[in-house]
């Protein structure tokens, strides 16, 4: 489980991977539906006009006063599942984001989503 008193304290500092590598800058919080407790982050990554929301696990981060160090590697991050920075994350996709970091998914009882942005 991710621990942070206010983990939208965070939001527009940066992401750093498990080897202090500045992934890109933390834009939204997405959480379990059926825990309500933080589950993953969507982080901008790119160059200007290039730029897109990855999704990352927040098991096993930690915060710093200026980052939020996440427990995978760079590369492992930028090529998981994407959007648009405009986007949403779709239902669709959902299961596609758990599988690319070998997370079980499923979901709620009556088929909703298992994953919803605050």
């Amino acid at each position: 489980m991710f621990e942070a008193a206010n983990i939208r304290d965070w939001i527009g500092l940066s992401v750093v991977d498990e080897g202090d590598d500045k992934v890109g800058t933390l834009e939204s919080i997405y959480y379990d539906t059926t825990t309500s407790e933080p589950a993953f982050a969507s982080v901008t990554t790119g160059v200007m006009g290039f730029q897109k929301l990855v999704f990352v696990p927040l098991a096993g981060a930690v915060v710093a006063p200026k980052h939020l160090r996440v427990a995978f590697t760079k590369k492992v991050i930028k090529d998981a599942p994407s959007i648009s920075t405009d986007g949403e994350l779709d239902a669709s996709l959902e299961p596609a984001v758990f599988e690319h970091y070998g997370l079980a998914y499923t979901t709620g009882a009556g088929g909703e989503r298992r994953l919803g942005r605050r």
